[in-house]
Formats: structure tokens, sequence, C-alpha cells
């Protein structure tokens, strides 16, 4: 028995947390200044021993599947590595057969060489990635010796061309590297692992090689990230990957496709999806090589299928998440907001009323109280006012006396080092005192005759936010306009799993023919799931 996990589910909170502890800066939220990327596929034809080859890899995996070879000898793993392998070359499994012109390494031989002799003027660069058979100088067969020999016998000087793996220590790495950024050495190869992280070569570089297929959409990223990176002088790059028709690279491609973009739909600036499966490591299910040998044209319908539902259901969990935020505001927010804006023209209105009980005098000041002696003069009134302030001893507001209709609470704010006069009525009005004699008593006037315009402000917000809350509540009524389309392709979707017999529960399952019996009671049991 093997225990991993299956689903993740209450992913927007489970981010929240993690965002906590770490800081996630992606692509769409940086923007930086990279180059523009152009992507290519080449596709190269099988030879007859490759698909003789994928039929008998089939064939292994049944004879796994009934489980009449010990798994020392032969696996899933070892399966899945070995197509792999075939995908890649044909040499790799048999070092003795031909090197076939067609083949993936053949083509990219010829797109390097292209590349290398169009971009010959401005000394482009180029890198080549590839994770398996890697050179090992021991006399075996190797597909990086085999491109080099290639690029040397179209012509390419041997001292342009280069293996990361050649460079074994850091300085030797530099050197290298400061080679491929002037241009000395323009083809660069080396497997992720060695080439990825840390590699600065990006100056001239003008197109990367994608030759294998890696497990890991990390890996596929930091190949990516050694061309489109700022500091290349290239406004224009370009990526080519090679696949091998008829084989395991279109799989191992979605595959690694699929996972990149359960990921993004996790460490994205937007909010993730509320559930999602986890990605599977290493191995093809029986079902899936089974589809493969034989050529099952709806393994590569399962694959579209599965990237349009999941697709789908972003939108959708982006569409639900923006119904259920109308939702919240049109039973908490407006109404609570159209409450507050109403409570505060009543307050206005009232406080409007008692400013014209207690006009401004043009030709005398209106009496000031503070602390209970009555101030005749504007500027013995402010002179009280500023001397009033000097006495304060604590925070917290105190009432110090009447103005106009109003009584004045005064306070301090230690962090900013300001005094507050607020002008208590119906609401509160605060106002912020300086050093001026006069102009503290001018301020406070200047609140008092702003009144109206305050309540023409507050009226305006309160016919906006009317308007906002009815609209939300149309909006909220909304239906998902795509759902139509995603029941359509889910349904399909669980007919396409039946066929292929893809259960992620029992991955023994193997056989692509469904009988009528069957059919009924996967029906249910896609039933009991949704």
């Amino acid at each position: 028995m093997k225990t991993r996990f299956a689903k993740f589910f209450n992913l927007p909170e489970l981010i929240a947390m993690f965002k906590e502890v770490a800081d996630i800066q992606t692509a769409d939220m940086l923007n930086l200044p990279v180059p523009e990327v152009e992507y290519h596929n080449e596709v190269a034809e099988p030879t007859q021993f490759q698909k003789d080859m994928v039929a008998d890899l089939g064939e292994r995996a049944e004879e796994v599947r009934k489980r009449t070879v010990d798994p020392s000898v032969d696996n899933m793993l070892k399966i899945t590595n070995d197509g792999r392998k075939l995908a890649l070359d044909q040499r790799m499994i048999n070092p003795m057969l031909p090197d076939d012109e067609t083949s993936k390494v053949s083509v990219c031989a010829n797109r390097v060489y292209d590349i290398w002799e169009e971009t010959k003027d401005k000394k482009a660069t180029q890198l080549l990635f590839c994770d398996l058979s890697t050179p090992k100088n021991d006399g075996t067969f190797s597909v990086y010796n085999s491109i080099r020999e290639k690029l040397l016998q179209k012509g390419i000087p041997e001292n342009e061309v280069a293996f990361i793996h050649d460079a074994n220590t850091e300085v030797k790495k530099d050197e290298l590297f400061k080679k491929v950024r002037s241009g000395d050495v323009r083809v660069l190869l080396g497997s992720t692992s060695k080439m990825g992280a840390g590699t600065n070569v990006q100056k001239l570089l003008y197109a990367s090689h994608d030759l294998d297929c890696p497990w890991r959409p990390a890996d596929l990223e930091q190949r990516a990230g050694r061309i489109i990176r700022q500091g290349n002088t290239n406004e224009k790059v370009h990526i080519y990957r090679y696949v091998t028709k008829g084989t395991f690279d279109t799989y191992m491609w979605q595959t690694v496709e699929q996972k990149q973009k359960f990921i993004s739909q996790i460490f994205t600036s937007k909010s993730p999806v509320r559930v999602a499966d986890d990605i599977d490591p290493t191995a093809l299910s029986f079902a899936e090589i089974k589809a493969l040998s034989t050529g099952n044209p709806h393994i590569k319908e399962k694959m579209e299928l599965d990237m349009e539902v999941s697709k789908l259901k972003l939108i959708k969990s982006s569409f639900m998440s923006q119904i259920y935020d109308l939702e919240d505001k049109v039973v908490k927010f407006y109404p609570k907001q159209i409450a507050e804006i109403a409570a505060r023209i009543k307050g206005l209105e009232k406080d409007i009323e008692t400013v014209k009980q207690y006009p401004k005098a043009e030709d005398k000041f209106n009496t000031m109280t503070i602390d209970g002696f009555g101030y005749f003069e504007k500027e013995k009134a402010g002179n009280a006012l500023i001397e009033r302030c000097k006495k304060m001893t604590s925070e917290e507001p105190v009432n110090i006396g009447d103005y106009r209709g109003f009584s004045m609470e005064l306070s301090f704010d230690s962090f900013q080092k300001l005094f507050y006069v607020t002008l208590v009525g119906c609401l509160s009005h605060k106002v912020e005192l300086g050093t001026d004699v006069f102009g503290n008593i001018q301020r406070i006037d200047n609140a008092l005759d702003g009144f109206e315009k305050r309540l023409e402000t507050e009226k305006e917000k309160l016919a906006n936010t009317n308007t906002q809350y009815e609209t939300a509540k149309a909006e909220a009524k909304r239906a998902f306009p795509q759902e139509a389309e995603l029941q359509e392709k889910t349904k399909r979707l669980a007919a396409v799993e039946a066929l292929l017999k893809m259960d992620k529960k029992d991955d023994n399952v193997i056989d692509t023919d469904v009988s009528d019996a069957e059919v009924p009671q996967q029906k249910r049991e896609y039933a009991m799931a949704r």
C-alpha cells in the first residue's frame, strides 16, 4: 500500500496561510523588461524500430499488470524510462541501430546549425537542454556526442560548441560562461540540473532547444528562465521543443503542461481555485501506456479535455468569487453604507439648522466660551484657545466650552504632535489647530460654513451607492455564462475516462473496451463523485 495526497481543498485559505511566511512574486506581478519569446514545436517522424518498440512497451505493461513478471525485473517506472529514451533516440535502446536522418536529434542539429549560420554576424548564442544521455566519456553512446559530431560536420568550429559537463569546477564554469556571454562559445549543451539556476549567459542568447521533456514543470521554467531574462540584448528570442511523433513525447509534454497549469492556478496574483488534484510524480499508468502503444486517439482527447475543463473551472471559480463578493455586499456592505450615509445627511441637516441659528456676524465676533469664561473679541478668544492647548496633560478629549451653538472638545494626537478641536452637534466635526491666533478661529468658522457643501457631497454619495446597490443585486443573480460548455465537456471527459479506464483510484485497470454492463455502473460512480 502507498499513501499520497489526492486532492487539495480550500486552496485560497491555504495560500493565504502560506503567504504569511513566504513572499511570492510571479512574472505577472513583476512585469520585468524581458525579451519577447516565440515557441516552436518541431515534430520528427518515428522510425519503424521506434514504432515496434512502442508497441512492445504496451506488451510489457500488460505483463506487469498481470503480475507475470517480477517487479525487480520490469516495472512501470522502467517502462516509462525506456519510453523516454526511445523517444529521444533509438540508439539509446540499442547503440548498434543506425543514426536516422529524420530523428529529432538530427532535426535539432539542423535547426541549431541554421540559426548559427543566420546569426553569425552578431555572434548570437544558443542553449541546448537534454537531461537524458549525458556524456560519460567511457565510449558508450551519448546524444551529446552525436549532436556535436553533426554540428562539426556541418562546419561549426569545434571551439564554438561546448558541454556544461566539461566545466567541472566553479572556475572552469565561470570561464565557460564568459565565453558564452562574449559569443566565443555559441552553442552550449547541458542538462537542467547543471545549466539551470545560476546560469547567467543571457546577453547574446537567441535560441534555446528542449531536446527532451523533463518531469517537473519547474525544470522547464528553469530552462526558459535562462533566455527569457533581463540583460538579453535580443528583443525577440526563440524556444524550440522537439517531439518524436507516436512516442511518449507528446504525452510527456501534455502531462507537464497540465502540471504547470495546476501550479499556475495556485501561484498567481489572482484568487486560486478552491479544489485541485495533486500532481502525480514519475510513472505513467498501465492504461496510459497501453493507449499510447496502440495509438488510441482517446488519450489525446482526454488530455485536451483535461486542460479545457481545468481552464473553465478556473474561470468559473473566479466568476463565482465575484458573485459571492457581490452577494456579501448586497446583504451587508451596501445596506450598512446606505444607512451610515443617510444618518450623516440627517445629522448634517440638523447641524446646518444650528449654524443658521448662530450665524457668523460680520461686524463683531461671536462669543466663544472656554473653561466657563466668555470671550467677546476674536484675538482674546484665539489666545485663550492656544493657552488652553498648553494646559493639556492627557491625550483624552476634554470639553472646553462652546461656540456658535456647538460644544468644543480639545484633543491631542501624540503621534502627529497636533491639537484638534471637535465641534459637537448632532455630528462631530474635527478641526486641526495651528499656532496662529486668528487662524484657529478662521478654521473653526470655515468648518461650520462648509456644512452645506458636505451635505451635497453626502447626497451625491448616497445616490451613487444606491445605484451600485441596485446594480450589485442584478449582477449577483447572473449565472455562469459558460456553464453549459463546462457541463458538456465534463460529461465528455467522464465518458473518455471510462473508455480509457483511467480510474485514478485503481491504476491496475487497463482494458480499453467498455462493455454495456459496465457503463451504467461507471455513470453511477461519476454521479456519486459529482
